[in-house]
């Protein structure tokens, strides 16, 4: 065989290397566009999670607030009747669920209400109300204030309602007693104060709920 045979046939060995190498690389690539397409996507998924989770937290801080305008709306009902008793007197405005006038009162705890329907929280029903919407982070705050008696417009002395107990001091923290903070002759005395659940649902953006419940009296 001659020499330039032999140049011919190594000539050809070099065309057909290079293009295995160039389909290896272009699989390369491939596998290394995947892994940059995932890496984004994982980086865009956790930061829709964090950003959820603060959406969240925001909602729980706002039920606070609904809790506080529920419990405002309680001591200002109470002061406007002082002067009815609340455990015997049937029209003190505690002893009535009225909706059409005090929205977002039940004077029981009715088993029928599911607190966490959408229906219950709908904006045209009077089962819940209207705290407000905050402009900056779009929550809405709606409550609903259930006395935890058995039977509605039912005075507390002939109805079975869940009452408060006497202070008891933990660690020197102590709950207020109706009579501390209560003035006038329709207070109720120690233990005979009907507990009072108060719930408070907070949308927010991205369709954010939460729910916050709390017990007074």
């Amino acid at each position: 065989m001659s020499t330039s045979s032999i140049r011919r046939i190594g000539a050809g060995r070099a065309i057909r290397q290079r293009g295995v190498v160039l389909f290896f690389a272009l699989i390369a690539l491939v596998a290394m566009s995947l892994a940059a397409v995932a890496l984004i996507r994982s980086v865009d998924t956790s930061t829709i999670i964090a950003g959820n989770l603060a959406f969240r937290q925001s909602t729980i801080s706002a039920g606070d607030a609904g809790i506080d305008a529920a419990m405002g709306w309680l001591t200002g009902i109470q002061s406007a009747n002082s002067g009815l008793n609340v455990l015997t007197d049937a029209s003190h405005p505690f002893n009535v669920t009225d909706l059409a006038t005090r929205p977002g009162y039940h004077s029981n705890a009715d088993t029928a209400l599911s607190l966490f329907a959408e229906t219950t929280w709908n904006s045209t029903d009077n089962n819940n109300a209207l705290v407000g919407t905050n402009a900056a982070t779009g929550n809405t705050i709606r409550y609903i204030i259930q006395r935890m008696c058995r039977n509605a417009n039912q005075v507390p002395s002939v109805d079975h309602c869940l009452f408060s107990s006497a202070v008891q001091d933990n660690n020197g923290q102590n709950v207020p007693l109706p009579q501390e903070i209560c003035t006038g002759a329709g207070c109720p005395v120690a233990g005979q104060a009907p507990q009072i659940r108060i719930t408070t649902r907070t949308q927010g953006p991205r369709n954010t709920v939460s729910y916050v419940q709390a017990f007074v009296y």
